[in-house]
């Protein structure tokens, strides 16, 4: 696989530069997520930079590559790929204890 040198700007890793793998599509993801373990043993605190381009080269517009800007909101909802269909509006969950429309309870016979 291959990997790109990326600069990581803002946060804990400020200045840093990591090698980071590279996808199919020649890019590195979207985000990157770094665990950082707690010094008291609880959960690790985990740290979320946002890939952008690093600047415009000439008149195409082409990106020269890419760099990491850190996001202290961290991860959101957003991040999930939206799927068609996975529906916009979902209906309220049954009550398990419910009885199913149109068929009697058994109490009535």
């Amino acid at each position: 696989m291959r990997s790109q040198d990326t600069p990581f700007e803002g946060g804990p890793m400020d200045g840093r530069v990591l090698p980071v793998l590279l996808g199919i599509t020649g890019h590195p993801p979207k985000t990157y997520r770094i665990p950082v373990p707690a010094p008291g043993g609880g959960p690790p605190t985990v740290l979320v930079y946002r890939r952008v381009p690093q600047g415009r080269s000439g008149r195409i517009g082409l990106s020269p590559g890419w760099k990491y800007l850190y996001d202290p909101a961290g991860a959101t909802a957003a991040d999930r790929p939206r799927w068609p269909w996975s529906g916009r509006t979902r209906a309220p969950a049954a009550d398990p204890d419910a009885t199913p429309r149109g068929k009697p309870d058994d109490a009535d016979g």
